[in-house]
């Protein structure tokens, strides 16, 4: 069998560079509550055939989901006695369902996410209807081990209004036995109709000692970085273990300090900071930290609006603010634009948003 290295030639979009893919996770770690609800699920015998795992990325919403389709689809009868007798969702690495999960070649599953472009060396930025649609043929057809039929969506975030709706129709008149677990780092806004139909389970955020304890079970070079250093970044990384490896990749060094402090001046920050940021995430060696500033950017603007967002119209423009970073984001990976005018932009925007709803309070005599 090969070794997980092996496995795929091609860059994933659902797993963090050097780091190994959540499906390659024996151990989960934290999340014991949300575990044992899917196993108290399936053991009723009553199991959602689609549940929303929601959260922030980088705290473990795809390693359960990973986990708990090799546990049903190594264990199809709920009222077995290996069910029964479960403590959590683990299965052997010897098992069979295991070693086809590991290798990516289960008939039984499918999985749903932002494809590698090998033409242009980097990942559509959506998921596409025809993956969505590709992924999905496996409920077309009869079990091959007469059990279940698993698909994993990583992530919802990343579907657009066509390949939404071809995941909606699937959900709606499921077959019989089928499960879908899928992942959502902000299942608010994920489509209504596909939220209606599924059973919501929102993980809660890492401890900075379960961020370290993940980090260190990551293998090189994670594992071998000084115990300081990854305490450090975990004490910084907000109950994300992705973020505390972004934050300790060689790349981000000092980045993180800049993009807290950029966004500590929301929503007029210094336009010099600004630059100063803007020239650091420029360049496609900063990948990882381009990513990392608009997480946080995303939570930031979630926080300041919550603040300040006391009417419907302050409320309607910030949800418009955050429509349209996210789609400049998504154009400008896409159709490989400047990075550097895409942040400065971006922050103009959001000075000019927040002087707009100012603007707009005063003239209501409202503070």
């Amino acid at each position: 069998m090969r070794r997980p290295e092996e496995i795929d030639e091609a860059p994933e979009s659902d797993a963090y560079p050097d780091a190994p893919h959540p499906r390659h996770a024996k151990a989960l770690v934290g999340h014991s509550t949300a575990e044992a609800e899917m196993l108290a699920a399936y053991r009723s015998g009553r199991l959602a055939h689609a549940w929303l795992i929601g959260g922030p990325q980088g705290i473990g919403k795809a390693t359960l989901a990973w986990r708990m389709a090799r546990f049903v689809l190594a264990n199809p009868d709920p009222a077995a006695p290996a069910v029964r007798q479960a403590s959590d969702l683990s299965v052997g690495p010897n098992q069979q369902a295991a070693r086809l999960i590991e290798a990516m070649a289960h008939p039984d599953f499918s999985l749903v996410r932002r494809e590698w472009r090998s033409s242009t060396k980097n990942f559509s930025t959506e998921i596409a209807v025809d993956t969505v649609r590709k992924a999905t043929q496996v409920f077309q057809l009869a079990p091959a081990f007469g059990g279940w039929r698993v698909c994993i969506v990583d992530s919802a975030d990343d579907l657009n209004r066509n390949s939404a709706n071809a995941l909606l129709k699937l959900i709606e008149e499921p077959p019989e036995r089928s499960l879908f677990l899928i992942v959502a780092h902000r299942p608010g806004q994920v489509l209504p109709t596909i939220r209606s139909r599924c059973r919501k389970l929102k993980l809660d955020l890492l401890t900075k000692a379960e961020v370290v304890e993940v980090v260190r079970g990551l293998g090189r070079p994670w594992s071998e970085m000084g115990e300081a250093t990854i305490a450090k970044a975990a004490a910084h990384a907000e109950g994300s273990a992705r973020e505390a490896l972004a934050r300790l990749s060689p790349d981000a060094e000092g980045v993180g300090a800049l993009i807290e402090k950029t966004l500590a001046g929301l929503p007029r920050t210094d336009p010099r900071t600004v630059l100063k940021l803007a020239d650091a995430l420029a360049g496609r060696a900063a990948q990882e930290s381009y990513e990392a500033f608009h997480r946080s950017l995303y939570q930031a603007l979630a926080d300041f609006a919550l603040k300040d967002a006391t009417t419907v119209v302050r409320a309607e423009e910030y949800g418009a603010l955050w429509d349209r970073i996210r789609q400049a984001a998504r154009e400008t990976d896409s159709l490989n634009l400047d990075r550097r005018l895409h942040i400065i932009t971006l922050f103009n925007d959001i000075a000019e948003t927040a002087m707009r709803v100012g603007a707009g309070a005063r003239r209501a005599g409202k503070p």
